[in-house]
């Protein structure tokens, strides 16, 4: 069974130094008011992710520590902390957090899972799955909606969640097909104003039929068609230079003669072979140039397009690029995507059509299962009405009735359509009032502990936590209720590890395992120590709660209640 087995705390709050032993089962944490039992569970707050506050970093010290020891058998459990780069060591899990005050006071927070740094998040998701805090704090979310909603679909058990989960995936491609189809309707006149302009443009690059470097290859025609005599001239020139019509010595036929002669002179001196194959290559390139040579010459004679041609091109398309407002580069580079785009916005119609009939169906879907999970509701919150009511009844409220309703709202939500509230009726006779209105923060806490033993007890939930931490939930009660207030919590440790803070004798005498909280100084500091107590000495700190000595009246009185509660429970 997965539970908290220890938890070690350094410098929080009053508490310098301690180690909590927890036991399997109910343990009881009593001290004297400001001992520093809510440490405890301020450092199992700490270690469930939640957010940190300088303000807990002991007086004088910069740095607080808290270390929480598992044993894990929960096989989702081990793989968050395995994903995240931690381990366990025989099924026990590891999980710290450290604090350090700020030069601003703020507190920065490290956290660690199975020996690797990790984020907060990450204990926050490993709490949901390893322990449950009720303080005063919770006991007022009771009172919020969403709270007693979650409580109804815990006692439906996991066929709702089964349910819920096939509704939610039903529900979220309903609310996908109709927000897409009201984005392409509220968008109708600029989607078709894009489609006009993408039109406008494919049908533009169409007509021109642009090429890549088109515009530079023309700029490059142009500047020697406007040239040409200039470069007739000089183009003649280096064409005679190199190879003359007359008797003028020219560089084809004196590179020809160089190479013959050194040729004939390699045959006797090795060493000219490179020289040789130089000249050779000089030889073939001077050929060459003056085949280029006559071609451009040619070319100049006999042009394949006028100069007017490629001025009137050059027009066409530099207008064509201020139509477009980008350059004719980009504009082709762009127009296989918008071509693409085009056709997705021709396609609104059909789109359209296709996302009703989606949105149709899924809608049909999604609000029969709601109309399922309302009738799962319904029948769950008949017997979690009954459940809670037998355990208010033990809990010196005899005669309260807590009602759950179950009422339809005209829309679909995230969770179906239903709204769920949890009203009190204290008395027979009495009109139902909402919890947050009609119960005081005594009847909250009976409440509270009501519905946790109901789910966890009974056959309502399976969804319930390994371990549970309730801090004071006897606040406000006295007497016979606090008797059964601590009958219920050990009730509630048949299933599933209890942890309890409280100041109540009456409740602490049920618990298995007893730690105490003790305040002690030395005139100059003051710390407190945590202990396990048990024998005598648990008999004395029952007798404190008692009557605040540990007089022979109060341990005789300590000796019968806790005689009481183990007859009892």
């Amino acid at each position: 069974m997965t539970r908290l087995d220890e938890l070690t705390i350094r410098s929080l709050g009053v508490i310098d130094d301690a180690r909590v032993p927890l036991g399997s089962g109910f343990t009881a944490i009593t001290g004297e008011t400001g001992a520093g039992k809510t440490m405890v569970v301020q450092a199992l707050a700490l270690l469930r992710g939640e957010r940190a506050d300088g303000g807990v970093i002991r007086a004088g010290e910069e740095r607080a520590a808290v270390q929480g020891v598992w044993l894990v058998d929960d096989a989702d459990a081990v793989a968050l902390v395995e994903d995240a780069g931690g381990s366990l060591d025989d099924g026990e899990l590891i999980l710290g957090r450290a604090l350090s005050r700020g030069p601003d006071g703020a507190a920065r927070s490290r956290a660690q899972a199975g020996g690797a740094a990790v984020p907060a998040g990450l204990l926050r998701e490993l709490a949901d799955r390893l322990v449950a805090v009720h303080g005063q704090a919770d006991q007022q979310r009771l009172r919020s909606a969403e709270a007693q909603a979650a409580a109804l679909d815990r006692a439906a058990g996991a066929a709702l969640d089964e349910l819920l989960g096939e509704y939610r995936r039903e529900h979220a491609a309903w609310t996908d097909a109709r927000d897409a189809a009201e984005r392409i309707r509220t968008e109708h006149d600029a989607r078709a104003a894009e489609a006009a302009s993408l039109r406008a443009e494919l049908e533009e690059l169409e007509a021109f039929d642009p090429q890549p470097g088109e515009q530079q290859e023309l700029a490059a025609i142009a500047n020697r068609l406007e040239h040409s005599e200039g470069l007739r001239m000089e183009l003649a020139e280096a064409h005679a230079a190199l190879l003359s019509d007359d008797d003028a010595p020219d560089a084809v036929t004196l590179a020809g003669t160089a190479r013959r002669l050194v040729e004939r002179a390699s045959t006797d001196d090795a060493a000219l072979a490179d020289a040789l194959e130089m000249l050779v290559q000089a030889d073939a390139l001077l050929q060459e140039a003056s085949v280029s040579i006559v071609k451009a010459l040619d070319d100049l004679e006999r042009p394949e397009r006028s100069l007017d041609e490629v001025q009137q091109r050059r027009a066409d398309l530099s207008g064509l690029e201020r139509r477009l407002g980008r350059p004719l580069e980009v504009a082709l580079e762009e127009a296989p995507g918008a071509a693409l785009r085009l056709v997705e916005l021709d396609g609104d119609d059909e789109e359209l059509a296709r996302l009703a009939a989606e949105e149709e169906r899924c809608l049909a879907a999604a609000t029969a299962l709601a109309d399922r999970l309302s009738a799962l509701r319904q029948d769950a919150a008949r017997r979690l009405e009954e459940a809670v009511g037998a355990e208010l009844r033990a809990l010196a409220m005899p005669n309260a009735r807590l009602v759950v309703e179950v009422a339809q709202a005209e829309t679909l939500g995230a969770s179906g359509r239903d709204r769920v509230s949890m009203l009190l009726a204290p008395h027979p006779g009495a009109e139902p009032r909402p919890v947050q209105k009609g119960a005081s923060g005594g009847e909250l806490s009976r409440i509270m502990l009501a519905l946790e033993v109901a789910l966890a007890a009974g056959s309502l939930s399976e969804q319930s936590v390994p371990t549970m931490v309730f801090d004071e939930v006897d606040a406000g009660v006295g007497g016979a209720a606090a008797i059964e207030i601590g009958r219920r919590l050990a009730q509630l440790a048949e299933h599933c590890q209890v942890i309890v803070v409280t100041h109540l004798a009456q409740v602490a005498a049920f618990a298995e395992h007893h730690v105490r909280v003790e305040k002690g100084t030395d005139g100059r500091i003051t710390a407190s120590q945590v202990a396990a107590v048990e024998g005598e000495a648990r008999l004395a700190e029952l007798a404190r709660m008692l009557s605040g000595t540990a007089s022979d009246t109060a341990l005789a009185h300590a000796r019968e209640l806790l005689a009481d509660a183990r007859a009892v429970g």
